[in-house]
């Protein structure tokens, strides 16, 4: 496993998603050596899926920190992940994380998949 942090992030989280993070590793229980686990796999409607979890490092994981919050994605998945925004939608309407990906070049109505 990598055991150097990078220092640009691949992805970036905005407020209201760094908050809900914070919230929830801060829950009686959580596991402190699980990171949040940015990346995709194969599925969806749209051909490919967000992944977003805590999970623990394996050796192919890029580390990275964003405001508190460490991270881990598989190195393969940058291609498809860089420069992506996640956010968290709290309404009544809308709610759970929401992901804006500047490489996909479709997504489906549900948002959760997409293509390249």
């Amino acid at each position: 496993m990598s055991t150097d942090t990078i220092v640009s992030t691949p992805v970036k989280f905005t407020a209201d998603a760094v908050q809900e993070l914070h919230r929830l590793m801060g829950e009686p229980g959580f596991d402190q050596q699980q990171r949040l686990r940015v990346g995709v796999k194969g599925g969806g409607c749209s051909g490919m899926t967000y992944v977003l979890g805590f999970d623990v490092p394996q050796p192919a994981d890029e580390l990275f920190v964003f405001e508190g919050i460490p991270c881990c994605m598989e190195t393969a998945h940058q291609i498809y992940l860089y420069g992506m925004s996640i956010d968290w939608q709290g309404g009544l309407n809308s709610r759970g994380f929401t992901f804006t990906n500047p490489n996909a070049s479709s997504t489906c109505g549900c948002g959760t998949s997409f293509a390249v």
